[in-house]
């Protein structure tokens, strides 16, 4: 009995040597694996497309100053965001503010984007999972910054006016695509990634602009 004893720890010790000799996989190969994980586990179904196990050079190089918790080079960062202005369009018919209280229905709305959303159903925006809006909502997150008053901050009168346009347009710039003002930033990228549709972000235009939403009351 004590030598078979003695054999199995024998044996197990030159198992562990092994494998502590054997090298260590690279990052690259645990990045591969971990993508090859990824693409096997998950299918295209509802809303929810294979694009999102697939980063973009954005979002890796975003990833990647997480992780390291080193902060993106400047000229990668001014990159991004020139790349990322590019994308933002204006309004088809050159009006920017749709209905705020639409507007109050979308920020409210979590909706979209799951493997339980049909195609072609509206999304919602989310908003107050990170940002407090409505004087009126006492649940929101505090990721983003406070959006309450947010153009009578501004001094938004008149969102028609020229002295109001350096404003709308940012506002505009911003809901269709965060990541032209902030590399790295958290917001989605509402219009680039169709999760709004251009009525949508013009309803919450007027939520945050109109001089007659609550926001701003």
């Amino acid at each position: 009995m004590k030598n078979n004893y003695a054999l199995w720890i024998a044996a197990v010790s030159a198992a562990l040597l092994t494998a502590c000799a054997a090298p260590l996989p690279s990052s690259a190969d645990l990045d591969k694996l971990t993508q090859d994980i990824i693409g096997r586990s998950f299918r295209a179904e509802g809303q929810a497309k294979l694009d999102r196990v697939s980063p973009d050079e954005e979002n890796l190089a975003c990833a990647e100053a997480d992780r390291t918790g080193v902060a993106l080079d400047a000229k990668v960062a001014e990159a991004i965001e020139a790349r990322n202005m590019k994308t933002i369009q204006p309004p088809a018919d050159g009006k920017y503010l749709g209905d705020f209280k639409e507007g109050e229905k979308i920020a409210q709305s979590g909706a979209g984007k799951t493997w339980t959303d049909k195609e072609g159903s509206a999304n919602g925006g989310n908003c107050y999972n990170c940002h407090q809006i409505s004087k009126e909502e006492l649940s929101f997150g505090t990721l983003g910054p406070s959006l309450y008053n947010y153009g009578k901050l501004r001094g938004v009168s008149n969102p028609n006016s020229s002295e109001a346009k350096p404003i709308v347009e940012y506002t505009w710039g911003k809901l269709q695509n965060a990541r032209a003002y902030n590399a790295c930033s958290s917001m989605p990228r509402f219009a680039h990634k169709g999760i709004l549709s251009e009525t949508q972000i013009k309803h919450l235009m007027a939520l945050l602009l109109d001089p007659a939403s609550p926001v701003n009351k």
